[in-house]
Order: structure tokens, then sequence, then C-alpha cells
């Protein structure tokens, strides 16, 4: 498994070997450094503990955190299953070890996960994509509106109902892009198409 945390920057476009040009996400990596690898034995499950983002300033729990690891403060830590539903995946790094944004090919086909954008409070019509009310005569304040909910026999709103609500800042996962370029200079990876998350957000790229 190759892993790596980063922060998403803005879009670009690239040009691909065929000579198509292609939408982009440019990913920025520092090199990671692995901070613990959990097994089974020490911990009942195996996994490993990413750290990524040199801290300029942190608390002093924060900083003895990674004191007692034998590393400086970092900006993000993540800890990733090994044994999941889908199978158990194989990481070869020791703890202390660094990962950095060579590690990925040009070809390579990963996935990009993130928490999406927050847009607040939102009504039906751009949480779910209702098409409102008619706008035409004697529909006055009605054009956005859910309508009825229901048979009012029940007297309760059922779970799972479309409503207005909470839109955004979820954790979503999308597999299937290719990586485009690997700059190992300036610790960039471009990713073909979107990714979730706002800009600076963290975002993971795992290839599994």
């Amino acid at each position: 498994m190759k892993y790596l945390l980063g922060q998403k920057k803005e879009m670009t476009q690239l040009y691909d070997q065929a000579g198509n040009l292609v939408s982009v996400t440019i990913v920025t990596a520092q090199p990671n450094r692995v901070a613990r690898v959990k097994t089974q034995e020490t911990d009942g499950y195996d996994g490993v503990r990413i750290a990524a983002g040199v801290a300029k300033k942190s608390s002093k729990p924060h900083a003895g955190f990674f004191q007692k690891l034998g590393m400086p403060a970092y900006r993000k830590l993540k800890e990733v299953r090994l044994n999941t539903r889908h199978g158990n995946r194989v990481f070869d790094h020791t703890a202390g070890a660094e990962l950095g944004v060579e590690q990925f090919q040009v070809g390579d086909t990963v996935t990009v996960r993130g928490v999406t954008k927050g847009k607040g409070f939102q009504g039906v019509v751009k949480r779910h994509g209702f098409s409102g009310g008619p706008a035409s005569h004697g529909h006055k304040d009605q054009e956005r509106m859910p309508g009825s909910i229901g048979s009012t026999g029940p007297q309760e709103v059922f779970k799972g109902r479309k409503m207005p609500g909470h839109m955004g800042a979820v954790q979503v996962a999308i597999r299937g892009l290719e990586i485009m370029k690997v700059d190992s200079d300036k610790n960039m990876v471009y990713v073909k198409g979107g990714i979730p998350g706002a800009r600076n957000s963290w975002v993971e790229i795992i290839q599994e």
C-alpha cells in the first residue's frame, strides 16, 4: 500500500501523452513520517499512524506526544487501518520512515479521500435537487418549497426523509483517479480531475 497525506491546492491543466488537455488538481505533500505501526499483538488490530506537516508552534501536550515518539511535532496525525472489510493491506515501512511524493509514478491509479466543502444549512432544491413549485401566478413564495411530506396519519416525520438541513462537510473517497505528474523538487502530485475539499484542506492519496 502506498499512502501520502497532503494538502489540496488549486486546479490547473496538463497535456497527457496523447496530446489531450486534461484538468488536474495539485496536491502538495511534505515528506510524511510513520509515527507508529500498530499490530494485533500490541493493539488488537493492524494499523499505521502517519504524521504530516511539521508544526511551527504547538502546545505542550501536543509536543510531548511527539517527543515520546522521538520526532518533532507535526500538524496532522492520521491513522490508517490495514485490515479492512475489503482485505488486508500490506504496509512495508517501519516506524520513523519517511514517505514522499516519489513513491507514486505517472499513470498510477489512486483513491483520494477528503472532507467536502461545508455549505451550511441548505434547502431541498440545492441539497437534494428538488425542482420546487410552479413559478406561475398564484404561487407566491412557493418556488423553492419542499411540498407535502406525506400522510397526516402517522403524525411523524419518517427517518431518511429528504428535507432541508446541513449540507457538505462529510468525508468522501473518490476512486480510480490517475496520477498525471509527480514533481519531487516541489513535493507536488498532480491528480487527474477534481478531488473533495476546500483549498489547503488535508487529503489522503492511497494506492492499494
